[in-house]
């Protein structure tokens, strides 16, 4: 701790006398091991550039029937209603490369209270799983889900909120079930997704 105290307040002295910047104090007062200044830069930056308001025109002709756009990489949902109001949101995103799909769809079913069933891939990997997961507080689509035109993909809440923000899925985008819910009453049968 004294070591700790003495470094800002040499970094302090040296930042009054003008040789430092705020960002460049700010920098050193990171956590001092190689390892935790890389975890640390590496999910600012992440969080930084992820949670930046975008502008749809880049991604979408029009904003007809709103617009979804998933950033795998950030692991973040940004929405823009046909209104042109616009959400962002955290999520949770597949597991690996392997089981991440990335392109266009829309939604084509809104299921409020979904039940789950694993896909038959999940069984092979996972046989102890059930086979369905009724509607309820122990299902993994949590409380709304958004079908996409995507076989076995959604758009859903989780019973696991550990999990957002996290490489964590099969296959799904997650939302906490407060902001799925939020998404799932601005979308509607058409709306556009995008996932990069």
């Amino acid at each position: 701790m004294r070591d700790l105290d003495r470094r800002l307040f040499l970094l302090g002295g040296t930042a009054a006398a003008g040789t430092l910047t705020a960002p460049a104090l700010a920098q050193q007062t990171l956590p001092s091991t190689v390892e935790m200044r890389q975890e640390v830069s590496a999910s600012s930056r992440r969080n930084t550039h992820s949670f930046r308001a975008l502008d749809w025109r880049p991604y979408f002709n029009s904003l007809r029937r709103g617009a979804v756009l998933v950033d795998i990489d950030s692991r973040v949902l940004h929405m823009w209603e046909e209104s042109g109001g616009y959400h962002v949101y955290p999520s949770s995103v597949p597991a690996s490369e392997g089981m991440t799909r990335r392109g266009r769809t829309t939604v084509t079913r809104l299921v409020l209270g979904p039940s789950w069933s694993p896909t038959p891939n999940m069984r092979r990997r996972n046989p102890e799983w059930p086979a369905y997961v009724p509607p309820g507080p122990q299902n993994p689509l949590g409380t709304h889900a958004l079908y996409l035109g995507w076989k076995y993909y959604r758009i859903h809440g989780t019973h696991d909120p550990r999990k957002i923000g996290r490489r964590s899925s099969s296959g799904c985008i997650g939302l906490y079930n407060n902001h799925i819910e939020e998404v799932f009453g601005m979308s509607r049968v058409g709306t556009q997704v995008l996932l990069i």
